[in-house]
């Protein structure tokens, strides 16, 4: 059963449960964790990506994209364009399995919460202050700097091997971490368009009580961004032979 489309489909759905998940423990009513917090959301989403990549790892996937922005920056940077489209589909399934997983795990919750936008936040982003040029830009740079850092921690320049066994998805989740806490504040960094776009689907879906409108005026901005930031710092790597 071991294949990259699995892992890539389970890794990104593990990301996506415990990423949602502490978004609705944090905001759902009567909820233990309810009003918890940005540095309890920021840890659970790094805790979300080491999660997500040992799965990924364990089920096929030795890359762990989970993402479809760090999938167009690798092809970007290595050519190979052949798996692309194969490895979107994998990581949006996942991202709307562990969305509906969300969605089961809090379910006498939701009625509880009368806050329909705070209930979408559960699932996607949004600019916390509307300005789609700076929402696009914000989701443009928190994706770029993902993927350059992510190119940094196993490249020759840092260590002529990588980093040791192990110690490489740590890294990555405490960039991810990183990021969230420098950078998320202003669209709440999707940084990842089936992070964004496959739990947005299911919100406009799912029989959630009370949820209202899914804001598809906004949902291109966490989808575009990350892919163009991806594909500059793709680039970037690529030219700087990284």
């Amino acid at each position: 059963m071991h294949s990259v489309w699995l892992g890539e489909m389970m890794g990104t759905l593990v990301l996506v449960l415990l990423g949602n998940g502490v978004c609705a423990g944090v905001t759902l009513r009567r909820s233990y964790a309810a009003d918890a917090g940005w540095m309890v959301v920021t840890t659970g989403w790094a805790l979300a990506v080491l999660c997500g990549v040992l799965v990924a790892q364990a089920f096929g996937s030795a890359g762990a994209n989970l993402n479809p922005a760090i999938t167009l920056a690798g092809a970007v940077t290595s050519g190979d364009w052949s798996q692309l489209v194969w490895l979107w589909s994998a990581q949006l399934v996942g991202a709307m399995g562990g969305a509906a997983l969300t969605v089961v795990h809090y379910g006498p919750h939701w009625k509880l919460t009368p806050d329909p936008a705070a209930k979408l936040g559960i699932f996607c982003t949004n600019g916390a202050v509307p300005n789609p040029l700076f929402n696009f830009l914000g989701e443009v740079i928190g994706t770029m700097v993902l993927v350059v850092v992510a190119g940094a921690i196993g490249s020759h320049g840092v260590s002529a091997t990588g980093p040791a066994a192990g110690v490489g998805q740590w890294l990555v989740a405490s960039l991810v971490w990183g990021i969230g806490l420098s950078l998320g504040g202003t669209t709440g960094y999707a940084i990842n368009p089936a992070r964004d776009l496959g739990p947005r689907l299911i919100h406009a879906l799912a029989p959630i009580p009370g949820k209202g409108g899914s804001n598809w005026g906004y949902a291109p901005i966490p989808v575009l961004g990350p892919l163009t930031g991806g594909a500059l710092a793709g680039l970037l790597l690529r030219l700087a032979h990284v």
